[in-house]
């Protein structure tokens, strides 16, 4: 009987290792708000699955390392891999190296430049970039009217890291709206990257306002690049009620400027639950079954009128 017990015990035990997932994930930068939130999100979400590791690596903005973490994974036998990019156009190689390892491959957040070539056993978990950009732009653009500057008014635009995707769609996407006929009032001074970065856009607006030139709006890639501009304009005295003011995230951080009165929009991007997604994608891909190559997590407006919905 003894013997049949232990041999039962290890039976489970085997069953129960046979079971287990471990997941690698790459994420671009650790010192970057919105993907700590979308880190978090995968964190706590793995601690509910029984069964489920991560084991979540610093590609500190290389991505030279990034191609060595996934690497890594792959030789120490993770299950699956997810993501992050740090230059969306550098992921080829990335598809490549797990494809060829038959390792399944999530990217989360950044869409990859091989987007429309994934191999099987790869897909994208994100937003719509197209939303994002879109949706803040042309609430500014409703702000400026009811201000009374459908007459004329003028912007500056903030940009992220221009290797990243999501940078250049929601560049576009601000373009594309003060291109429309609603819109067309609205003339662009100047657009520059500040690289996602709060100093850097500080530094940046700081030397736009230094040139004298009147503006009315300044629209960011991201919240932090809008705080930092929001920064140097009350640094520089200028009232937050003459500038309108965009940004894109809806970080803690940003609804806290528009609760203060100072951040006139932004678009919550569900980033815990593009880590949650990533993760059950990961999962699934592991296991053999199909998923849609592209899984978007919806865009949703903020705005003073219903912050009320997105604050904890």
């Amino acid at each position: 009987m003894k013997k049949f017990f232990v041999a039962a015990g290890l039976t489970a035990l085997l069953g129960s290792a046979a079971l287990a997932e471990q997941i690698g994930v790459s994420v671009a930068r650790f010192d970057d708000n919105g993907l700590t939130v979308m880190r978090n999100g995968m964190t706590d979400y793995a601690d509910t699955l029984e069964g489920v590791s991560l084991q979540v690596e610093d590609a500190t903005d290389d991505v030279a390392k990034q191609l060595d973490q996934i690497n890594n994974f792959i030789a120490s036998g993770v299950d699956a891999i997810i993501v992050n990019a740090v230059d969306t156009n550098a992921t080829e190689a990335m598809s490549a190296a797990a494809a060829s390892a038959g390792v399944p491959l999530v990217y989360v957040n950044r869409q990859p430049i091989n987007m429309d070539t994934l191999p099987d056993g790869q897909a994208f978990v994100a937003s719509n970039e197209i939303e994002s950009g879109t949706l803040a732009a042309f609430r500014m653009c409703q702000d400026l009217r009811a201000q009374g500057k459908s007459g004329g008014a003028k912007a500056y635009l903030l940009m992220g890291q221009l290797s990243n995707q999501a940078a250049v769609q929601r560049t576009k996407d601000f373009h594309d709206v003060i291109g429309m006929d609603m819109c067309n009032f609205i003339t662009l001074i100047d657009e520059q990257t500040a690289e996602w970065s709060r100093d850097k856009a500080q530094d940046l607006m700081t030397n736009w306002i230094s040139s004298g030139e009147e503006f009315d709006a300044v629209f960011g890639n991201n919240d932090e690049m809008a705080i930092g501009a929001i920064q140097a304009m009350k640094a520089a005295g200028i009232s937050m009620d003459d500038v309108v003011v965009g940004g894109v995230d809806a970080t803690s951080d940003a609804l806290l400027a528009m609760q203060a009165g100072d951040m006139d929009v932004t678009v919550f991007q569900d980033l815990a639950g593009q880590g949650v997604g990533s993760i059950d994608t990961a999962l699934k891909l592991a296991k053999g079954e199909a998923v849609d190559k592209t899984v978007f997590i919806p865009f949703k407006l903020v705005t003073p009128e219903n912050i009320g919905d997105f604050l904890n």
